[in-house]
């Protein structure tokens, strides 16, 4: 069964950092390519950074370009979101998404980031 578990979210003011992670299991993880997406309160799902399978390759959102880090650990099976200069507009739930060809879409459940002051 295929189960992606994120982790790390919480209450950090403008200008802070935080490390998201997202616990995989059900798959090989190295096989795939990993992604987070973000929503924020009213809005649509958006994406936010990816890696590729063996993480040397990886793409961000124009928002957070230099701010944010997306990493993996394909020994741990874990994915990170290392986020600094954190700004008001960041806040949301961020979810961890993988593709698994012929299977469809797989999404954590999210963990809620607020930045605030």
């Amino acid at each position: 069964q295929v189960q992606l578990v994120e982790s790390g979210g919480g209450l950090v003011q403008p200008g802070g950092s935080l490390r998201l992670s997202c616990a995989a299991s059900g798959f090989s993880f190295s096989a795939f390519a990993m992604r987070w997406y973000r929503q924020a309160p009213g809005k649509e799902r958006e994406f936010v950074a990816g890696v590729s399978r063996a993480g040397g390759r990886t793409n961000y959102a124009d928002s957070v370009k230099g701010r944010f880090t997306i990493s993996r650990d394909n020994a741990k099976n874990t994915m990170y979101l290392q986020m600094n200069s954190l700004k008001p507009e960041d806040t949301g739930v961020y979810y961890c998404n993988t593709n698994l060809a012929g299977l469809g879409d797989y999404w954590g459940k999210g963990t809620l980031v607020t930045v605030s002051s």
